[in-house]
């Protein structure tokens, strides 16, 4: 019978130590340990039973908010980033400038190349173009060979461009304004309402026959400097009333607006003619001289091929 007593002496103790059933529980749990340490045996069973019991376990707790935190943030991130490399696709295929200010977020930006930007530039209105930056710089600035790049940024106030070398150093740097921008829209583009509506046209509004008759009477450097692309008002599906014009000088240009009667009502086409001719043909307007002839004759000849 075993003997459950407090041993007396040391020889007590070291009989029971070195016992069989104590050796025996040593050497089982040595194993035990040796075993794990090999086979990971403890953790494989803890992952299966934890694995197998995961659904039934409520998902609270520490460890599982910090789960869920991080896949939320995955998930704003990846968003992120798709939304900023479709908007910076759409930018980079834009064919103004005005698109590409839509499609920026404040503060982000698009890299164009020299090419793709002097082809934006020569889309802008002469009067806007020269404005943002004339073309006498750029083609100077083009001739150095350094332009390699060009970025845009969306700013509180339209766009911001940098040109930038090789080293990615900044050349030149300009700045297209939202109503710039909006300016260049409109141009070209016929919108609803009058000339009565627009007061930089007010006192300067002529009859349209009387205008095209005047302007018959000039040299072609002058009606070419008055109407770069009479194109424009042929293919407007209409007739024009009267023409208004502006007496402020933008960038050397005038402007000029028609002012045409459409099917859909009264709309006015607004246009740049160079200075230096606009004023020419207000002087023969105000003493005006010259055989009476047709306005869609008048801009046929001067259509171009």
């Amino acid at each position: 019978m075993t003997s459950w007593a407090e041993p007396k002496d040391l020889r007590e103790w070291r009989r029971r130590l070195l016992g069989t059933r104590p050796v025996v529980l040593c050497l089982i749990i040595l194993m035990a340990g040796l075993s794990e340490l090999r086979f990971d045996w403890v953790e494989q069973t803890l992952g299966a039973y934890l694995a197998t019991t995961n659904e039934a376990r409520p998902q609270s707790g520490a460890i599982w908010d910090q789960g869920r935190q991080a896949r939320t943030a995955r998930q704003t991130l990846e968003k992120i980033v798709i939304d900023r490399q479709d908007s910076l696709r759409e930018a980079r295929e834009a064919e103004t400038f005005g698109q590409i200010a839509e499609r920026l977020a404040p503060g982000q930006g698009a890299m164009l190349g020299p090419d793709r930007f002097c082809r934006l530039y020569r889309s802008l209105p002469e009067t806007v173009a020269g404005e943002m930056i004339p073309p006498v710089v750029l083609l100077g600035i083009l001739s150095r060979g350094q332009w390699r790049r060009t970025y845009l940024e969306r700013s509180a106030d339209g766009l911001a461009v940098y040109f930038l070398d090789g080293e990615n150093r900044v050349l030149q740097q300009l700045q297209l304004s939202a109503l710039q921008m909006k300016q260049a829209s409109l141009s070209g583009v016929a919108q609803p309402g009058n000339l009565d509506a627009l007061t930089k046209f007010k006192d300067r509004i002529y009859g349209a026959a009387a205008f095209f008759e005047a302007l018959s009477g000039q040299p072609d450097d002058v009606r070419r400097g008055v109407l770069p692309r009479p194109g424009q008002l042929l293919d407007l599906s209409g007739q024009i009333l009267r023409v208004g014009i502006s007496d402020e000088t933008i960038s050397e240009h005038i402007e000029l607006a028609f002012e045409i009667e459409t099917p859909e009502g009264t709309a006015v086409l607004q246009v740049q003619g160079q200075g230096w001719a606009v004023w020419r043909l207000r002087a023969a307007l105000e003493a005006p001289n010259g055989p009476a002839v047709s306005v869609d004759d008048i801009l046929r000849g001067w259509k171009t091929p």
